[in-house]
């Protein structure tokens, strides 16, 4: 069924209670859509507020590539991009007259262009792999992809295109910590661009960090790490300060990464954050539902910041 008329201009996310409950399921939902190409994309529901046809669009000078204009929704006027052009399909017909997706992510509404969107389904996150396969033109703006019922489905990297069509977030100047070079933090993300940030707020603060780039990666060197501290007769906390975990990542999301971490008592008063671009208060409410220590939305390099000091500081102190 199109989800246009199953929905009209409704929220998609009428049933948030149900979907807060995959938090530790190692499942997520997500829309589908086409530009055009005879590819399917996908965007995880959370990300999306609404979505509508493609509505009338003021022209603004001086915008980015890709950003086709403006629109005022509801009383906020917010940039309209399309996602063919960022993504460099040239083949693509244009989305005029298609659909727009009303997006939120790291607390900056979008519209997205597209060609026409299909519906939402769930999926396993433990089907879900990294991109390297891929030969699409679009390859260095999709984060993961899966199989839904035979067709290939690449989940788009919105924090890639966010930085190519906005430019990276800036981290400004951050106070280091006292002694930080005692404190080691691991931290997990499958975008490259938010490692890249998160290892500049964290070299700012002159602290020792160690990544991986997705959730099973990360619980596997988490627990090779806790199972060497206790051959060694040390507790794991003497080489661990912190983890700080994204919440969607391919193969094991950051929901059930943590749970798995809260589980396990060698990682016992090792704080765990989690670090999201899913902003809102269902997605903190799902982080708490798993006993994440902290939740702070990407990208504000001072919120980062001051939201792992205090937590860094009472480790030294511990």
């Amino acid at each position: 069924m199109n989800l246009i008329a199953q929905h009209g201009n409704n929220s998609l996310l009428d049933s948030v209670d149900a979907r807060t409950k995959l938090a530790g399921s190692n499942r997520m939902e997500i829309l589908l859509f086409e530009l055009g190409t005879h590819e399917t994309f996908g965007i995880n529901v959370f990300k999306v507020r609404e979505v509508s046809k493609t509505p009338s669009i003021t022209k603004a000078p001086n915008m980015p590539n890709g950003v086709e204009g403006l629109i005022s929704l509801r009383g906020n006027v917010i940039p309209v991009v399309s996602l063919s052009k960022v993504m460099g399909l040239t083949d693509a017909p244009s989305e005029r007259g298609g659909s727009m997706m009303v997006t939120e992510y790291s607390k900056r509404t979008l519209g997205f262009l597209v060609h026409s969107v299909d519906r939402i389904i769930r999926v396993e996150w433990d089907k879900v792999r990294a991109p390297e396969a891929i030969t699409s033109g679009a390859h260095d703006y999709i984060t993961a992809i899966t199989e839904v019922m035979g067709r290939l489905v690449s989940i788009v990297d919105v924090e890639q295109i966010m930085a190519n069509t906005f430019g990276d977030a800036l981290v400004g100047q951050i106070e280091p910590i006292n002694d930080a070079h005692e404190i080691n933090v691991f931290y997990v993300d499958d975008s490259a661009v938010a490692r890249r940030k998160i290892a500049e707020v964290l070299d700012k603060l002159g602290v020792k960090h160690k990544h991986a780039q997705n959730g099973l990666e990360a619980w596997t060197r988490l627990s090779s790490m806790a199972g060497a501290a206790q051959q060694a007769g040390r507790s794991v906390r003497d080489e661990l300060s912190l983890i700080m975990v994204d919440a969607e990542m391919p193969e094991m999301d950051g929901y059930v990464l943590t749970r798995n971490i809260k589980s396990d008592s060698r990682f016992d008063e090792i704080p765990v954050v989690m670090h999201s671009s899913l902003s809102s208060e269902a997605n903190r409410a799902m982080g708490k539902s798993v006993g994440v220590d902290s939740y702070v939305a990407k990208f504000d390099a001072d919120a980062l910041a001051e939201t792992l000091r205090p937590l860094l500081l009472k480790s030294l102190r511990d």
